[in-house]
């Protein structure tokens, strides 16, 4: 009887021990796996990207504040420059063009998209720079106190552009970089099925330099 006992123990080790080779494999292994993939963007790939979406919003915010702008320096110019109904209506026109044109976040690797947002942008940058402008054939508007917290503000705006401009590029050829690089690119084509996404490019001269807006002061 005690022959079959120490039997049976040595049957009961014999079938455990493949389990907790297992178990004890998995264990090892485990951390390994995830420290290997963590290195081929399963992590980094995703960060990049959701980091340059935000700072891509914060273009598309600041672009916004803009053309809330708009309305009021059209208003103000329209005051004492009533005769330039051709630059007034360019101005308006151009903002209610670019408006209509939208870049989401997921389209931020199509470059035809990417051009399209830029041109309309550009346009109203040209349209503005005429309208201020203006003020160097009509003085009085120098005078006005809503023309001049206009400066303000639209000098700020355009600071901020600017500057959103600058961090949005930064962060895509971050990202750019990112899925283009070993070990990071094995996780970007096979998990993510990243694409590079499209910097801004302005179509107008220095546009990622804010300009100078300036009212006479």
């Amino acid at each position: 009887m005690g022959r079959d006992n120490r039997s049976t123990g040595r049957l009961f080790l014999r079938k455990d021990l493949p389990v907790f080779n297992r178990r004890l494999a998995f264990a090892l292994v485990a951390p390994v796996a995830a420290v290997s993939l963590s290195g081929c963007g399963i992590n980094s790939v995703p960060t990049a990207e959701e980091n340059a979406k935000a700072k891509w919003a914060d273009v598309q915010a600041n672009f916004q504040r803009r053309a809330n702008l708009i309305p009021n320096l059209v208003a103000t110019v329209q005051g004492q420059a009533a005769s330039e109904r051709q630059i007034l209506t360019e101005v308006t026109n151009a903002r209610a063009g670019a408006n209509t044109v939208t870049l989401s976040p997921e389209q931020l690797s199509d470059p035809a998209a990417m051009a399209r947002y830029q041109q309309a942008q550009g346009q109203v940058t040209v349209a503005l720079g005429r309208l201020v402008a203006l003020q160097e054939q009509y003085p009085q508007l120098r005078s006005q106190e809503g023309f001049l917290n206009l400066q303000t503000q639209l000098e700020g705006t355009e600071n901020r552009i600017a500057i959103s401009i600058r961090d949005y590029n930064a962060a895509v050829q971050s990202y750019n970089t990112t899925i283009r690089t070993f070990p990071d690119i094995i996780g970007a084509k096979i998990i993510h099925g990243a694409q590079p996404m499209t910097p801004y490019q302005a179509t107008t001269a220095n546009a990622e330099v804010a300009p100078t807006v300036n009212f006479g002061q």
